[in-house]
């Protein structure tokens, strides 16, 4: 549920920062208003609308990269799980003939058993 919405509003702030970017006007365009463009002091005030767009195109930038980075930890992490590391561990362990094979041990569950602790009915 909350991967949906957060990739619902990724699209729609990527779509935002797309539009935005084709409004904002390049920096020799004010060079037309010197000579005599009367669009300069529009709707945004005499010095025009760059200040409003960037200060928009900056803060939906923030919203997309930290909506990214959310999205990348809940495709990392399904089940909420912190802490689990992503390598498993694997050890060497005697097998019934005498050689040793790798043994897959989950992350978080006890050592194996050392020739110690380890039982006497298992076979040498």
């Amino acid at each position: 549920m909350l991967y949906n919405v957060l990739l619902i509003i990724q699209i729609l702030v990527a779509l935002g920062i797309i539009g935005l970017v084709l409004i904002q006007h390049g920096k020799g365009a004010d060079a037309g208003a010197a000579f005599g463009g009367g669009a300069s002091g529009t709707v945004f005030g005499s010095k025009g609308s760059g200040n409003f767009l960037t200060k928009l195109t900056t803060g939906l930038a923030i919203v997309f990269f930290s909506n990214s980075l959310m999205l990348a930890w809940l495709v990392a992490h399904p089940d909420g799980a912190i802490g689990e590391s992503i390598i498993p561990t694997t050890v060497t362990a005697p097998a019934a003939d005498g050689a040793t094979a790798p043994v897959d041990i989950p992350a978080g569950s006890a050592a194996p058993a050392t020739d110690e602790t380890a039982p006497t009915d298992i076979p040498k």
